[in-house]
Formats: C-alpha cells, structure tokens, sequence
C-alpha cells in the first residue's frame, strides 16, 4: 500500500515499510524494515547543531547532506559519499542540486524501456526530482507486498537545451541510519559460484560486483546485510539483488557518522551515455526486501517474488521434466545410433526429456570451431534434427537441443562472410576464450540474424527445450554502430534482451534454460526470459550442496538445474554414492547427464526409483518453501554437514535431506532441529529407501561372509552390479513442534565397530532423505498455562 500525507510518503507490503519526507529540496529517507506507524518529527535526523567541518546547505535548518539519509543525493554538495547519479553538463560541471518537486502514485509498473521487469506488482510510485541544468530524475518505486519486496529503479530526462554526459546511473541507493551491520555477498568461479563471504562492516567502502559483461561467477548480484546477532532463523536481514545481467556494481559505505549507503546498479567504468535534449534514460529493476526472520526469511521472500513476479508465461509454475543431457556420456563423439541407445535406457527409467548437447552442427567434433554455423551434421545425424526429434517422440521422450547463439568461432562461415560481426576494438588482435568471440549484439542486423536463426531452427523440429549457453566473459568491447563507445555494456545487453524477448516469446510452449558456462549468468534478469538456469558445470554431490546452497540465498529450487553425473566426478575426480548424488540434484530440476547404457542392471534399479520417487514429489521439491538446517560452509559436531528442508504451502508434507562431507570418526550425530512445520500437527517420518554398494564396504566384507574373497576381484563386482544391500528404515511419528524444537533424531552412524539395520551406513558424501506427512487429525490444545 502506498499512501501519501502531506510530506509523509509511506510505502507498505505485507510486513515492512519504507518511509520517506520531504526535508525542504530533500527528500529523507526515515525508516525501512519492520513496518510501523511513523511520525515524521519523530523519525526526522536531528542536525540543528551541525558537526565539524560540515558543509551547509541552505534550508530551513543548516543541513549538512553528509548526516542525512536521503533518497537521493545531490553530488558536488557536502555529501561525500557516492550517490547514485554523476553527470556532466555542457558548460564542463559535473555538480549536480538534486531538488525533490513530488510524489505521484499510480496504480500499474512503469517497466524500463528495453529492459527486463518484475511484473504483477500491485502499486508505483513515482518521486521527481529536478535540476537547475535541466536534468530530472524519477525515482520509480513498485511494491509486491505478499513477497515484502519492494523494487526500485532511475529514469533520466534532458529537459533542457544542451546535452547532458551520465557518467554513472545506478539503480538503487538506500541510506540506513546505523553501520552495525554483516555484510554477505555471493562469489567463486567456475564450478564453485555462489559461496557466501561474510564480513562485519567497518568504516570506509565495500565495493564489489562485476566487469565481465555477465552478472559473473564471480559476485553474483544478490547481496545482505544483517544486524548483530541475526542468523539462518531470527533477526533483522536486508536482501537485495538486480534483474539485469550485464556488469554491475554493488557499493555498501559506512561514513564517519555511523550511516551505511547501499549502492546497486549498471557497472559504471567505461559507463558514458550523452543525453540530447528530450532523451531519456532508464536503469534497471533493484530489489529490496526485509526480514525479521534472518537470512532464510529474506530467501523466502525472494523466492516467492522469483516464482509470482520474475519467470513468467506456461512454465511459471508447471512442474519441470526430468531429463537427460548426453555430454558427460559422449562429449563431441556421438551419431544418431549412439543417442538413441542412450534414449532407450532412458526412457526405460523414466527419463521424460532427452537433451542433444554440442556438436550437433557444422564440423563441430571440438569446441575450436563452428560455433555461428547451426546447420546440422549429416554424418553425425543422417535424419537431421527433425529426424532424430521425431524418433525420440516416438519413443516417448520429448526433445531438447543445445545453443550458443551469442558467440562466433574464427573458423565458421559466419566468421568469414561476417567478420565485423565479432566483438573486436580496432587495431587490437582480440583475445580468444574457448577459441571464440562474441557477436555485436548491439548491430539491429546481428539481433535480426540470431532471431531468424533460432525462430527458424525451432520450427524446423520437434524441439521442446533449449539449453541457451554462453561461454565467455566480454573483451574488446567495442562497436562500430554506437557513436559512443561508453554505452557498449548496456545497448549489448538491450540487444540481447530483444533477442530474448522475440524467440521466447514466439515459443512459448518450449522449456527454455539459461546457461552460462554453468552459473556465470545466474540472474533475475535471464529468468524473466528462461524459467530454469544451468545452476553450476560442476555437478559433485558435495559440491553441489554448497553451490545450491548459496545459490538458494537469493533464488528458489525450481529454477536450479541439477544433474546426477557420474562417478568420479568430472569436475573434481571424487567418488561419492549414485544416492548422494540424487538426493542433492533431487532440490531442484532433476536430470541425469551420464552414460545410462553403462550402468549395472542394480544402479539402473537405483536410477528407475529415483526417478519414480522424483516424480511423486515433485512438485513438493520443486516449488515447496525451502528452509536450510545445516550448513555445508560451516564445521558441525561429527564433521561436515548439510541439511535442507521443503515445505509445502499448507504444511501437510516435507522433505528433508540429510547430507555430509567428510565425517569425524567415532562420533554422534546430533538431532537435526526442523522448520516450517505446523507445531500441532503430527507427522509421520518415514525415510527413503536407498541400496548400498557392497563394494563400499572393502575389505570389511570378509569380516562378515563365510568365505574370504578378493573383495577388488571379479567375483564381488559381478556381484555389485546385481545386487545392492537395503539401507536402514526409519518410520515413526511425532509432533511438528517436538520435531522443530527437540529435533529428528537419527539412527546412529557406523562407528567401525559394528554393523546391523539399526545402523546408518554413510560414508564421506552421503545422503539421505527423509518424508514427512501430517496425519489428518490435529493434537490436541495445549493445556491452559502452557505455551
């Protein structure tokens, strides 16, 4: 809700508030968190005294900007902290007197021209701000109260006669009146993205984001702040992120007077975007939100306004398809025989979705050329893609297909009919990644190709999902259509966004994935086009549990991609369980990217019921409320641990996964406290059943058979490959509120000392899971006096 009294603006979800009054020119920010009733004398900062060496400016009362929480800035004043706009006016200055002339409210979005949106947000306000040069900037804020996320965005106008220079433009400046803050942001690379880093806040700056072209592996655009004394379950937590995927720029500053400003937006280094008279500019969505119930409820709501106002269209909210992607089975060595074999297995499991990875067109046996050139490879597939789409359905299995449109090899013809197509900086060699370059998606040609390309090659076959990759960071950035190069990252990332808009759109019905060298842009941006992303290349159970973990601070499961591979791991060589694996993959998009014709007749059982498990609870692991027990990142009583829970909406059914890394010999495990439940439900526990490889049990083998044997030898593993040992059951039932404060208690873990069904087998990087349903009558009221 949004309601405007006198100099008082209030702006409220379900939860929070945000409030903010006029303060002469200024407008002051009085309060965002927990929403209360506010009173602006009460809430106003106090500076009738001044400090120091202020600057003053005129007003009522001397202001000094540099103690004042304000919505936004005026640069070259006395505030010396960054603000969100710098600018450069004809005559050469670049001071800026920011005067707040009103507030509007309307009742729909005002989306950012050429730029990705949240949509269904239920009201906007708009505050004007203006120059004496001739500069006017809008602050647009939109609220979606049942997510407590508030987004706002900068839209700016050259009112005046002369041209006017941005030379930054961010899209979110939010001043918080104390600096006693956690900051959490969101790095790695390659196949580790996304691992929280946590520090305290001191006095100076905090600078971080991106300069790749991509959101990035490297600092993912989502972000925290949390104050003292906050954790997983309590205490006040901001979030924030951005729906953009281009580089950007996140700035938490704490000045000498205690106040933190928060900066988020558009990358501004090599940023310049002159404005004519009349010309507007318009920066991408930033997103708020609040919570009193610590780091898990900020993920929570973001989850909800992920999957209610970001992906969008058929796939918003219908259940995903298991799939298999055959590149870790075949890589670039496959022809049509090959991929059908793989499609039989599969389909004898339960896979719903056969996924063609690279190498499908031109001469591409390797990734060092071809790329640009999406004509089929006859020898590889003799029937085209239309060929193979068709005998896939008619095996039952829907068809998906491999791309990267974005990017061109030296060696293709499209290289050679078009070389100043790729991104290039004249009289500079340009550097190469992956033996490719990236196509000048600002050229309306080069937009108008790729769209006819992907339209046509959609149409062509019985395609139904599309893996949209991009495997490089941007260099050389440089374009021969923009008169000013300073506007490069944005017009590329508009011209993207076109393409987006004009292929999914004209194909609604096919299951589109983003992908980025796994997560290199995982973003609300790529989302609002493609309801799924490729979470990491890296597809190590134990890996897995802390990408998906960090990944889940700012997006939900049912937009992780999550494959079962093989073991060893590709990525890492580590041998973990065929279980672990898709106990981890199973929170989220399940799918399998392995060799199924080369697994025993026990691991395609295996497979057949973890498929069939996945399938009766899938909605549940893919849209239920997710609550992290355990932490992979952080060292727990027995060694290593992870925990993660779904919830469904009405509270009748969960899931839990109880996961390790490496154990501590000889040790307890502790009872495992749940969440989200309803404390005067009863629930029946009952956990999974998983097999056991008997290999793994080695030489201990001999201990309990009758006979010795080579346990390395042929006679065990022909053995394994048949037969597989139950692990234990566990079923019993017990109270929400007895399971969320006392906790599930565990059968004991081996020790080394012995073994029976009593015991939990679970080595380095296991797993289980177990199913929580609430019994239909509810316990009885507590008795009068009892909490």
């Amino acid at each position: 809700m949004i309601r405007l009294d006198g100099d008082l603006i209030c702006l409220e979800t379900d939860h929070t508030g945000y409030y903010m009054a006029r303060r002469g020119a200024l407008l002051e920010t009085l309060h965002y968190g927990t929403k209360i009733q506010p009173d602006v004398p009460a809430l106003r900062e106090k500076t009738g005294a001044g400090y120091g060496t202020d600057v003053v400016v005129a007003g009522a009362e001397p202001d000094s900007l540099l103690h004042l929480c304000l919505e936004l800035t005026p640069d070259g004043r006395g505030d010396f902290r960054m603000g969100m706009v710098s600018a450069r006016f004809a005559d050469g200055s670049t001071v800026c007197d920011w005067a707040f002339c009103g507030a509007e409210q309307k009742e729909e979005p005002l989306p950012p021209a050429g730029l990705p949106a949240a949509w269904g947000g239920a009201e906007t306000l708009v505050n004007t701000f203006t120059t004496t040069k001739g500069l006017e900037a809008q602050l647009i804020y939109t609220l979606y109260p049942a997510c407590d996320v508030i987004t706002r965005r900068l839209r700016l106008r050259n009112t005046g006669d002369a041209p006017v220079t941005i030379l930054r433009c961010l899209s979110s400046q939010l001043d918080l009146p104390r600096r006693e803050y956690t900051l959490t942001t969101f790095t790695g690379a390659w196949a580790r993205e996304r691992r929280p880093q946590a520090a305290p806040l001191t006095e100076g700056v905090r600078e971080f984001g991106s300069r790749t072209g991509n959101s990035s592996h490297y600092c993912n655009p989502f972000f925290q702040l949390a104050e003292p004394g906050a954790g997983e379950d309590s205490g006040r937590v901001y979030g924030f992120n951005l729906i953009y995927s281009g580089s950007h720029l996140e700035r938490v500053e704490t000045g000498p007077y205690g106040k933190t400003r928060v900066l988020s937006g558009i990358q501004p280094e090599h940023f310049s975007w002159t404005l004519a008279p009349g010309e507007m500019l318009d920066t991408p969505e930033a997103v708020l939100t609040f919570s009193r119930q610590g780091t898990g409820g900020v993920s929570r709501n973001l989850h909800r306004f992920v999957q209610r106002h970001i992906v969008r269209g058929p796939w918003a909210d219908r259940p995903r398809p298991v799939l298999l992607n055959n590149w870790e089975a075949t890589y670039f060595d496959f022809n049509e025989g090959k991929l059908l074999r793989l499609a039989k297995e599969a389909k004898k499991l339960g896979i719903e979705l056969f996924v063609l990875d690279d190498g499908w067109f031109g001469k591409r046996d390797s990734d060092t050329c071809s790329l640009g050139d999406y004509t089929v490879n006859s020898k590889k597939l003799p029937g085209g893609l239309a060929g193979l789409g068709h005998k896939l359905n008619d095996l039952g299995l829907a068809f998906g297909l491999w791309v990267e449109p974005e990017m061109v090899s030296p060696d293709s013809e499209l290289y050679r009919s078009h070389p100043d197509w790729a991104v290039q900086t004249p009289g500079i060699s340009p550097a190469l990644s992956r033996h490719q370059l990236v196509l000048d998606l600002c050229r309306p040609e080069v937009q108008d190709y790729l769209i006819g390309q992907l339209n046509a090659l959609l149409d062509s076959a019985p395609i139904r999902y599309i893996k949209w990759d991009m495997n490089r960071h941007m260099t050389d950035c440089y374009s021969p259509v923009l008169a000013e190069q300073g506007r490069f990252s944005l017009c590329w990332m508009q011209g993207l966004y076109r393409v987006l808009e004009q292929v999914t759109g004209s194909h609604p019905e096919v299951l589109f994935e983003s992908c980025a060298s796994g997560g290199n842009r995982f973003d609300l941006g790529m989302l609002c086009y493609m309801p799924q992303i490729w979470t990491s290349d890296d597809t190590d159970a134990w890996e897995r549990m802390k990408i998906q973990s960090g990944t889940s601070g700012g997006y939900p499961q049912s937009v992780m991609g999550c494959h079962v591979a093989a073991s060893p791991n590709h990525q890492t060589l580590r041998t973990s369980q065929l279980e672990a694996r898709f106990d981890v993959a199973a929170f989220g998009i399940l799918g399998y990217e392995l060799d199924v014709t080369r697994l025993s007749p026990a691991e395609k059982s295996v497979v057949a019921a973890q498929i069939a498990f996945y399938k009766q609870h899938r909605k549940l692991f893919q849209f239920g409320q997710l609550y992290r027990l355990a932490s992979p990142f952080v060292p727990a009583a027995g060694g290593e641990s992870c925990a993660w829970m779904v919830v469904s909406d009405d509270k009748t059914e969960a899931l839990v996964l109880d996961a390790v890394g490496r154990i501590e010999p000889n040790s307890e495990t502790p009872p495992l406290r749940l969440a989200g439940l309803d404390p005067n439900r009863r629930y029946r526990v009952e956990s999974r059943a998983q097999k056991i490889d008997i290999r793994d049990f080695g030489t201990l083998l001999n201990a309990v058979l009758p006979v010795s044997v080579n346990t390395s030898g042929l006679l065990v593993h022909a053995a394994a490959d048949r037969y597989m040992l139950d692990t234990e059951k566990e079923s019993y039932t017990a109270a929400g509120d007895l399971l969320m404060e006392a906790g599930l208690r565990r059968k004991a873990r081996f020790a080394g000392t012995g073994y029976n069904e009593e015991v939990r087998v679970m080595p380095d990087y296991s797993a289980r899971l177990y199913y929580l349903t609430a019994l239909p009558d509810a316990l009885p009221a507590p008795e009068p006096g009892r909490p």
